[in-house]
């Protein structure tokens, strides 16, 4: 556990107890995030030929996903991770893997895809929040924290890259359905290696229940004093008068805060439209002649992302936490609204770098917003709402972009796939405030935690 002493840098970060090796491993299994969805699109379009099925399938999957994301998060906070996300990633590995075989060859029935694509975005382990609830559960500094959100969103950005290009060097050597299968591998190594981190031993179990209130093997004595505290601290928020428990749920949960309300229709928006970037470029691509560019592109956008994190972490923001991400959201749709006007893919590259830089600041600011506003014992469950609200209009759009790509224009698609990212944001730039649970410190109108700066983030 770090000490509120400690210099809030980076290298602090990866210097805590059991920090490297738990972050290490989520990573590898989060890099699975990478490649699965890039690689089912591709895969399900080479099987079918039709961009319909392919969207519709894609939406399947992460439709379900969203869908049941709050309550495998509930199941996580209740039971923790080492009961939980086993099971989970061995299912979710094996449906990966026959959704491969599936479309290994032309001519698979698009409802049969659906209904594995279903199945498997049912039983997607929530990685992400479970690492952001460890961070919060190793750092007790809130400035070293911030500095922790931006290094795992920029990380799992970079992971962003290597997936996109990885499934390029697949599809130069096999079949897209290759992709799915190394997808399944690394998400059951990672989940294991994660579980079997001591760090998980301290994770927060709503309720008390389970060894929350235990520190990790090799830690300090602070770190005992700092998880019973939060142990404490899931016990009170539950028994204050007027606040819900966050096992009821999107209202009990959503209660607590205009602030995570909105953080969730500006992360709404954000996953509409790169819900349907992602499907609109490889329209673009194909249409110029230059399918090799594809993988290309999606990096190029991860990677700005990547860089725009790495960036907005290390600032000592003074602005209001909401206006920031309100900003940060005008920015990227009006980037994407100008990307549909390039004469060539090429150019679409250098467009997705530039609308990058704004993708891991936004989500940062949100996810941040997300861990304030939520007790120690229903961290994943908030970080998992504001998971699905991207998700959920991701999916949505990725299925719409699908029906409607050869019936408008591109140009128009990219201008229509920015307008909900544009007009989610000034709907709430005006009305967004933060709240936080008792006993934890909150961004306020200045966004400012404990006398330092907001800022975290993730990729959903």
């Amino acid at each position: 556990m770090s000490s509120p002493s400690v210099a809030p840098s980076y290298a602090a970060v990866l210097r805590t107890p059991h920090a490297l090796r738990t972050f290490a491993a989520a990573l590898l299994g989060r890099l699975s995030y990478g490649v699965a969805p890039l690689s089912l699109v591709l895969a399900v379009k080479a099987a079918t030929g039709s961009y319909a099925v392919a969207g519709t399938v894609m939406a399947v999957f992460g439709l379900t996903g969203v869908l049941l994301s709050p309550a495998r998060a509930g199941l996580i906070d209740r039971h923790g991770p080492r009961r939980v996300l086993p099971p989970m990633a061995c299912v979710y590995a094996v449906l990966l893997t026959v959704l491969a075989f599936a479309t290994a060859w032309p001519g698979a029935p698009g409802l049969l895809l659906a209904v594995l694509a279903s199945a498997a975005g049912a039983t997607t382990p929530p990685l992400g929040p479970v690492m952001r609830t460890l961070w919060s559960t190793l750092l007790s500094d809130r400035p070293l924290l911030q500095r922790a959100y931006s290094l795992d969103g920029v990380a799992e950005e970079l992971l962003f890259v290597t997936g996109p290009l990885l499934v390029g060097v697949l599809m130069r050597v096999t079949v897209p359905s290759v992709g799915l299968g190394v997808s399944a591998v690394l998400v059951l190594v990672g989940a294991l290696s994660l579980v079997a981190s001591p760090a998980v031993r301290a994770y927060p179990v709503a309720g008390g229940r389970g060894k929350a209130a235990g520190a990790p093997e090799g830690s300090d004595g602070n770190a005992s004093a700092s998880a019973a505290s939060a142990a404490s601290a899931v016990s009170a928020a539950s028994d204050r008068p007027g606040r819900r428990s966050s096992r009821f749920g999107l209202s009990g949960l959503l209660g607590g805060g205009r602030g995570l309300r909105q953080a969730i229709a500006v992360t709404a928006g954000l996953g509409i439209g790169l819900g349907a970037l992602d499907l609109l470029v490889i329209a673009f691509a194909e249409e110029h002649d230059a399918p090799g560019t594809i993988p290309w592109i999606m990096a190029a956008l991860s990677a700005g992302s990547a860089v725009g994190g790495l960036a907005y972490g290390a600032v000592s923001w003074r602005a209001p936490i909401g206006r920031r991400l309100a900003a940060l959201a005008v920015a990227l749709g009006l980037v994407v609204a100008a990307t549909g006007l390039a004469p060539h893919p090429y150019v679409l590259v250098a467009g997705a770098a530039l609308g990058g830089l704004f993708v891991a600041p936004a989500l940062t600011t949100a996810y941040l917003i997300a861990d304030e506003s939520a007790g120690p014992g229903a961290r994943t469950k908030a970080g998992a709402w504001v998971n699905t609200a991207f998700n959920a209009g991701s999916s949505g759009s990725t299925a719409a972009a699908g029906l409607l790509i050869g019936h408008m224009p591109l140009p128009a698609l990219f201008a229509l796939a920015a307008a909900p990212v544009v007009l989610s944001a000034v709907a709430t730039s005006t009305t967004f405030t933060t709240a936080s649970p008792a006993g934890r410190p909150g961004t306020g109108a200045g966004g400012v935690v404990d006398g330092a700066p907001s800022g975290s983030a993730e990729r959903a």
